[in-house]
């Protein structure tokens, strides 16, 4: 899983899925935005400058200010396999993002999204 496609992938072309799935479930896009900032350390504008220099996934996680020192708490099944056991570091941070949208969708509170803090 060392090469896996998603690390190579421009995060800016997945970001517009992340906010329509939330969308179809009448969350927003902020509270999309919000949930990346509480993961990253992303503010507004350097999250926007990542998009628009269509970085990578593996790059956006790396250059990232400060991965919330929260994460440990989510816990949970993406795509079959539990976040909390997954290995490789990077599609762990991807799978985190994964969870917390998914949560955002099935309509959770933002407080219980971002483990307590909002």
């Amino acid at each position: 899983m060392e090469n896996h496609r998603i690390f190579t992938t421009s995060f800016s072309s997945v970001y517009p899925m992340y906010v329509q799935k939330a969308e179809r479930k009448g969350r927003t896009k902020a509270e999309v935005d919000k949930i990346i900032f509480w993961l990253t350390g992303y503010d507004p504008k350097s999250f926007q400058k990542q998009l628009k220099n269509e970085v990578n996934f593996e790059e956006f996680f790396d250059q990232a200010p400060h991965l919330n020192d929260n994460v440990s708490l989510i816990k949970g099944v993406v795509c079959g396999v539990r976040v909390e056991n997954v290995e490789n570091k990077l599609m762990q941070k991807i799978r985190y993002l994964d969870k917390l949208i998914d949560e955002l969708a099935k309509g959770k509170a933002m407080e219980k999204i971002l483990r307590g803090s909002v």
